[in-house]
């Protein structure tokens, strides 16, 4: 191939390049901050690579592993049973709104879309929660509040609406129920977007540590990245108040930057490992529709 006719490609190739490093760099740099030692990122900064190779940070974050256990079990139980039932829920409702034979998909859309804009407040909410649902202190109030996300709802409508309405005309025709239709003639071509959806949703729900803030009080219940966010307020908290620190602990040197690396990596750790599972379904995703015929 002529030199002239590979520059374009070459060129591609370095974008890509340039930005797959882009992206890679950051989560080493935070990879190398937490094995560092928190004198030497004060005096010398960061650095892609450990000048001074130490796991204070871990040590720290690591000090009850049995509760780091049980926050990790707690974040991993409500992300797969919230996914799941959020998934199921969510695409429930875009169905119905989807169909162009319902006569109140309108008004239900409307609905769904006027939560986007105006809710009933912290106050209210809460009161709602604690007081008449009596959630409070228990593993549900981590995973009811995000079952329906109206744009998650208003985007599955978008993609179910591709659907051929033909389709399901069909299977009526042939004796099939709304649930059969559902479950096994939706759902399977709607999987790119359940996916996509499903990813998201669990991202919330992993990441999610305001609720536990407001409704969780027993420790059995405490979720990763709220127990994450204890310690770092903690540290936070005695950096700056050393004159009510120990007499042995003034000359010592909390691992804050490190810690926060350290936490940062065990609380996107898993996120990591499950991305790659659903990538095939975001090229579905994206292609679909594309393709006319």
């Amino acid at each position: 191939m002529p030199l002239k006719r590979r520059i374009p490609q070459l060129l591609i190739h370095l974008v890509f390049i340039l930005f797959s490093l882009s992206c890679i760099i950051p989560l080493i740099s935070v990879l190398s901050v937490s094995f560092s030692s928190e004198v030497d990122i004060l005096k010398n900064g960061y650095s892609l690579f450990p000048r001074v190779f130490d796991l204070t940070a871990y040590a720290y974050v690591l000090y009850r592993p049995i509760q780091l256990l049980g926050a990790f079990k707690i974040s991993i139980l409500v992300s797969v049973i919230g996914t799941f039932l959020a998934v199921l829920a969510m695409a429930g409702i875009a169905y119905t709104l989807s169909r162009p034979d319902y006569k109140y998909k309108n008004k239900l859309s409307f609905y769904v879309f006027f939560t986007m804009l105006f809710n009933g407040g912290l106050v209210p909410t809460y009161i709602l929660i604690s007081n008449y649902l009596h959630l409070k202190n228990t593993i549900w109030v981590l995973i009811l509040p995000y079952l329906a996300v109206p744009w998650f709802i208003l985007l599955l409508r978008s993609f179910m609406q591709k659907i051929p309405f033909h389709i399901i005309e069909s299977c009526m025709i042939d004796g099939a129920s709304e649930l059969r239709i559902f479950f096994q003639i939706i759902l399977p071509l709607a999987k790119p977007g359940l996916a996509t959806v499903a990813l998201f949703t669990m991202l919330q729900y992993w990441n999610d540590w305001w609720l536990s803030l407001l409704y969780i009080e027993e420790e059995r219940l405490v979720p990763l990245q709220y127990m994450l966010y204890r310690m770092m307020n903690n540290i936070s908290f005695l950096t700056s108040s050393t004159n009510m620190m120990p007499p042995g602990l003034k000359n010592v040197e909390l691992p804050s930057e490190s810690a926060r690396m350290a936490m940062a990596i065990l609380a996107a750790g898993p996120m990591l490992a499950v991305f790659p599972f659903f990538q095939k379904y975001f090229v579905r995703g994206l292609t679909v529709g594309a393709v006319k015929g």
